[in-house]
């Protein structure tokens, strides 16, 4: 069965908000872990816009299950997860002024770079994993560049207009991920999942986690933010 990797950005958005100390991001990541989150996953941004670097420091001491560091691939960005050492990082592409992660890595442009990132992550002990598009031609260089894993973008599947698109989307999804695992690529997946959409994708097998976030933490401001985990974990179980 696939596993939950569980977004806390936004819970740390809703703190800085207001400049104050809640709600806590740890707090959240424990009671997450209790209602049975597989990992817990952070973004922390250039711009600190949500998860601050002493949120970091602390999940990394008190997480039980993983901490999964969503980070870009900048000396900056790797210095602190080499200090740190989450089970894994994540390496996305980053813009100042977008909402939210708008699309995955050009690997196949970025691959000198990235392949030297990769490198000084794993002589680290850290796992390495790649967002990228469901594209062949980049889960073939994420290949190439020595990555652990890679997370498929899901964000075109799960904002797709309408059903055809949807379906065509899905496609690609399912392609990507038997050629990744057929490359020897572990494969996540994330972005823009719900739980009206998770079903689809979570049926398609050959990924091993999903990491999700935003819309959790939306239903755990409704239900709470145990209900809420425990809701998305039994839609994986049973796709």
């Amino acid at each position: 069965m696939a596993q939950l990797g569980v977004n806390i950005d936004h819970v740390a958005t809703i703190r800085q908000a207001r400049g104050g100390m809640e709600p806590d991001p740890v707090a959240a990541a424990a009671i997450a872990e209790m209602a049975g989150a597989d990992g817990i996953t952070i973004h922390l941004r250039e711009d600190r816009r949500h998860i601050q670097d002493r949120d970091l420091r602390l999940l990394r001491e008190t997480v039980q299950t993983k901490v999964n560091l969503e980070m870009a691939a900048t000396d900056e960005m790797i210095a602190i997860a080499l200090a740190v050492k989450p089970e894994q990082c994540t390496l996305v592409p980053e813009k100042r002024q977008e909402l939210t992660t708008e699309g995955g890595l050009d690997v196949r442009l970025h691959a000198q770079a990235l392949e030297k990132a990769v490198a000084r992550l794993q002589e680290g002990g850290i796992v390495v994993s790649l967002f990228i598009d469901p594209d062949p031609d980049q889960i073939k260089a994420a290949a190439k560049v020595g990555a652990d894993y890679v997370e498929i973008h899901t964000g075109c599947f799960a904002e797709a207009a309408d059903g055809k698109i949807e379906e065509q989307e899905l496609i690609k999804i399912e392609n990507a991920v038997k050629l990744a695992s057929k490359l020897g690529l572990g494969v996540n997946a994330g972005h823009g999942l719900t739980y009206t959409n998770i079903k689809k994708v979570a049926a398609l097998g050959g990924i091993e986690e999903f990491n999700i976030g935003h819309s959790i933490i939306s239903r755990a401001v409704l239900v709470g933010l145990d209900r809420a985990v425990r809701d998305m974990v039994d839609l994986i179980k049973y796709a």
